[in-house]
């Protein structure tokens, strides 16, 4: 029964009471009664809000524009929904992110809104639909079917873009300690066993790399949001939307977000039943997080210790490590990366399960899509930004302990074994593992090469793809002359 804190509406199934200062309606309130799921209202996610408010705003105009919209009603519902691109109303899209209908009670969440704010700026009170109407007015032409795809592509393109921002200055992080630590010798490992020495700044230049690579897959997949299947309505048919309505709603909604690239689906049936795009992005989403997740695997892997791990580089302390052992210091940052990494991995499978359980016209599962995506995407631009403010702009080399790992390493034999033969690099190798000797002391006893050669074959510019080249005597005292870049044993020495 309605009381002064509530007032009455009305729907199919009937009459159900809303709270009297409430900008929804019934369809909401009986959303909020049947999907009490995750607990978070669709008002979290402000881009999607605001692409909900931005096409409802270009639907309303593009229907003034063909008569179709009185001038009183367009200017109401444009002003209600600047409100909400503004950042006013959001607290009212309550509907949960996960709910069944595919995104009917979301798309009937921004109808109320829309229309109990248009109704506000007109005078009216609250539920006045003969003045204003959710479904005859604010939904004029449209479907959930093609409003809740394309408000969803365009709150992704939002997204997206800072996530590629911040993939970018984590890259130029990455870049940066590159050329910081660009000469300090280390070694590279294989299978987690010792191979060949490389630089630091070319470990941290790889991590900038795949970064960039990961950038330019992120810029494919977003290109591909921008086909929308709005104007199709129901099943991508048009049914009770004008013919000119479809072309003036892409060009407003151009105008409104600044999307300029946006364009029609060619086929609107196709496109209304399809989700692969949401699927294609996922892919790409999956691909940065297991990458990310492999970095932070690495930079966890450097700096074990302090004493009893490999210790060869410094994650800056951000927090106490343990309630028990005093001065223990975690590396939290790459943890929490990693727990993202996961949960877009997860989101990547939900995905995947809802883009195959889609059935003929329409997929009914566009809404765990939705959530999923705009999640992994939000917590990736997170945690990109924590990574690379919080630890690796503060990560510091153990000079000293990468110097005596490469100097105690039998890894640098490698570079010997072209000039002095596989067979005696072996040998040496397995004198050096047996002894504990060092390779350069045991290549020097056995007099395999002269030490003008050795050097230059153990320089660091050699070691790490930078051979130079050297004056120096052959090893089997032929007269001096220039050292290859690349010496090698001759045919048939001993």
């Amino acid at each position: 029964m309605t009381s002064p804190q509530t007032r009455s509406e009305h729907d199919l199934l009937g009459d159900i009471d809303v709270p009297a200062g409430a900008y929804y309606g019934a369809h909401t309130a009986r959303a909020l009664l049947n999907f009490p799921i995750s607990g978070v209202p669709i008002a979290a996610h402000t881009h999607l809000v605001n692409a909900l408010a931005s096409v409802k705003q270009a639907a309303a105009e593009a229907n003034r524009s063909l008569g179709l919209l009185s001038e009183e009603r367009c200017a109401a519902i444009v002003a209600a929904c600047e409100r909400i691109r503004g950042g006013g109303l959001h607290e009212w899209f309550v509907v949960d992110t996960i709910a069944g209908g595919a995104g009917t009670s979301t798309n009937m969440n921004a109808n109320e809104v829309i229309a109990n704010a248009a109704l506000e700026h007109l005078g009216r009170p609250k539920g006045d639909y003969a003045v204003l109407h959710p479904l005859d007015h604010v939904n004029l032409g449209q479907s959930t079917n093609d409003v809740y795809p394309t408000a969803i592509k365009i709150a992704l393109i939002t997204q997206l873009a800072e996530l590629t921002e911040a993939l970018t200055e984590l890259r130029g992080t990455f870049a940066a300690k590159s050329e910081e630590f660009a000469g300090i010798l280390k070694m590279g490992r294989t299978q987690l066993q010792d191979a060949v020495p490389m630089t630091l700044g070319q470990e941290f230049g790889a991590f900038a790399t795949t970064l960039g690579e990961d950038i330019v897959r992120l810029q494919e997949a977003t290109r591909l949001l921008h086909e929308l299947n709005i104007g199709g309505t129901a099943i991508g048919t048009a049914l009770n939307a004008h013919p000119g309505y479809r072309p003036k709603t892409i060009e407003r909604l151009r105008e409104i977000t600044g999307i300029y690239e946006l364009i029609g689906a060619v086929d609107l049936i196709e496109a209304t039943a399809d989700v692969g795009v949401f699927v294609q992005l996922s892919g790409v989403l999956k691909r940065i997080a297991v990458k990310l997740s492999k970095t932070c695997n690495d930079l966890r892997l450097l700096s074990s210790g302090p004493r009893a791990g490999l210790g060869e580089i410094h994650l800056p302390a951000v927090q106490a490590g343990s309630s028990i052992m005093p001065g223990k210091v975690n590396p939290v940052i790459p943890e929490v990366v990693n727990q993202i990494a996961y949960e877009v991995i997860g989101h990547d499978v939900t995905i995947t399960m809802a883009a195959e359980g889609g059935q003929l016209q329409l997929n009914a599962f566009e809404p765990i899509i939705g959530r999923s995506l705009v999640e992994s995407i939000s917590h990736l631009t997170r945690g990109a930004r924590v990574l690379g403010e919080r630890c690796v702009a503060g990560i510091t080399a153990n000079s000293d302990r990468l110097e005596s790992m490469v100097a105690e390493s039998i890894g640098v034999v490698t570079a010997l074994s072209p000039t002095i033969g596989y067979a005696s690099a072996t040998s040496v190798a397995a004198e050096a593992l047996e002894s504990g000797r060092g390779v350069v002391e045991i290549v020097r006893e056995r007099k395999l090469l002269d030490d003008a050669v050795l050097d230059s074959l153990l320089s660091p510019e050699y070691l790490t793809g930078h051979p130079p080249t050297a004056l120096a005597p052959q090893p089997d005292g032929a007269d001096s002359g220039p050292v290859p870049a690349h010496p090698r044993r001759p045919e048939g020495a001993g």
